[in-house]
């Protein structure tokens, strides 16, 4: 009981400080991490084997680790095939960035179309949800929305409407896949779901939603794109003069497209994520020569070291029974009744992940649904996507709900368009209603 107390303790206090953002959030789960692992573990249970257990290093000289010819479950404790995964995608992202290849892309859209708001926005709502499928979507809004910002000094329009919409669009391409955002690479290497699995799945179900929000941005913000743009396409750069370096704008495309490959048939060829990972990165290590220790410098190891401390955080509550307890908490409140789980895991990660984190809440809820599943007698897939759901999609609705909302909404502060919470939910809340919404009714239909 006490090493349940103490646990729950530790989580909610992270929580509180994660939503505070009063200290930086590595250091947050990582100060946590350590608490569980002496308080909760050592002190309080005895138990060294178990916070060994949690640290997770024999996962690496696991075969299944490295290569699996079927759905394997990650151990519990620190997920490091998520972890791999992340940090190879990081160095990739940065080769690319490097290379000019996001500037590049945009730019050559927007010259495209001529450079005419409305095609503009439509395209890059679109752009900002496909290219989020692969790449993380914190990275998409990085270069999208500083784009954007460049674009609409030049064809004389305010960017708020745009960089709104592709925030929205990089969470919902996000959901779509298992690499798009963190919660699903969590879902997918705990649970053992494949690039494929996810596309079939939340993919469709994205895929149904981007169909109504592209009316919807284009009915809401559309009037705003359209007053006062003045087109002066004579003044533009030329998209070529976004690139850096010919041959490595030719490497890391070769390189984003073996990864894309390497993601679709891994449940085929056996490969892990965490096996992609490490082998994209090295590949761009080694493509990018002398750069190579530039783009291990702009890797963000912060958040790799959040992801450290949180799984550490997490297997407190799993290793105690507190999940345990979580589930049949639901499952008394749900009556048994598969449609009120699905609501409530929908819903209640919409809500939870519009005002904190979704990752954490994503890597909470796991051995939840698993216990679920279990009890209920449920498909695990079924409520693993219902988590993904949720989770994605919940984060669009407030300023501080994902992580690329924050970047999109400080890049437009930092070129003269600051966006209060009034004027972001007005627009996002909908949006995220609706798609919720859209999730809830498919997965009953498709589902149930």
């Amino acid at each position: 009981m006490a090493a349940q107390i103490i646990a729950v303790v530790i989580f909610v206090f992270m929580f509180v400080m994660l939503v505070l953002e009063i200290i930086e959030r590595h250091t947050v789960t990582l100060l946590c991490g350590a608490m569980t692992l002496v308080v909760v573990f050592i002190i309080c249970m005895g138990d060294l084997e178990a916070a060994w257990n949690v640290i997770n290093l024999e996962s690496f000289a696991k075969l299944g680790f490295w290569y699996t010819t079927g759905h394997t479950e990650a151990s519990a404790g620190i997920n490091w095939e998520t972890i791999c995964f992340i940090a190879g995608m990081m160095v990739m992202v940065e080769g690319m960035a490097e290379s000019g290849f996001f500037r590049w892309l945009c730019m050559l859209i927007a010259k495209a179309v001529k450079y005419r708001p409305a095609p503009i926005f439509m395209i890059f709502m679109v752009l900002s949800a496909v290219l989020s499928m692969f790449i993380d979507s914190i990275t998409v809004i990085m270069f999208l929305a500083a784009v954007t910002a460049e674009l609409a000094r030049l064809i004389r329009t305010n960017p708020v409407p745009m960089i709104l919409a592709e925030v929205f669009c990089a969470n919902l391409g996000g959901s779509a896949t298992m690499c798009g955002d963190p919660p699903n690479i969590i879902i997918g290497t705990s649970l053992g779901y494949t690039f494929a699995d996810f596309i079939s799945n939340t993919g469709l179900i994205a895929l149904v939603s981007i169909v109504v929000i592209l009316p919807y941005f284009y009915i809401v913000m559309g009037r705003k794109i359209k007053a006062g743009a003045v087109v002066d396409a004579s003044s533009a750069p030329s998209p070529s003069s976004a690139i850096t370096s010919k041959r490595g704008f030719a490497l890391s495309c070769i390189i984003f497209l073996l990864a894309v490959v390497l993601l679709i048939t891994h449940a085929a060829t056996g490969l892990t994520v965490s096996t992609i990972g490490i082998f994209i990165a090295l590949l761009t290590l080694v493509c990018s020569g002398k750069k190579a220790l530039h783009l291990l410098k702009k890797v963000d190891y912060k958040t790799i070291l959040f992801f450290v401390g949180l799984f550490v955080a997490v297997s407190g509550l799993e290793c105690t029974g507190v999940l345990e307890i979580l589930a049949g908490f639901i499952e008394k409140l749900s009556g048994g009744n598969s449609i009120v789980i699905i609501a409530i895991i929908i819903w209640g990660g919409a809500i939870a992940s519009a005002f904190v984190d979704n990752i954490p809440f994503a890597a909470t809820m796991i051995p939840v649904i698993k216990t679920l599943a279990a009890t209920q007698g449920m498909e695990l897939s079924t409520l693993a996507w219902a988590l993904s759901m949720g989770t994605d999609i919940g984060g669009s609705a407030t300023p501080i709900g994902a992580s690329a909302n924050v970047v999109g909404t400080a890049i437009a502060a930092k070129n003269g368009y600051p966006i209060g919470w009034g004027q972001y939910c007005k627009v996002q809340a909908p949006a995220t209603v609706i798609v919720i919404a859209i999730s809830t009714i498919y997965m009953i239909i498709f589902y149930l």
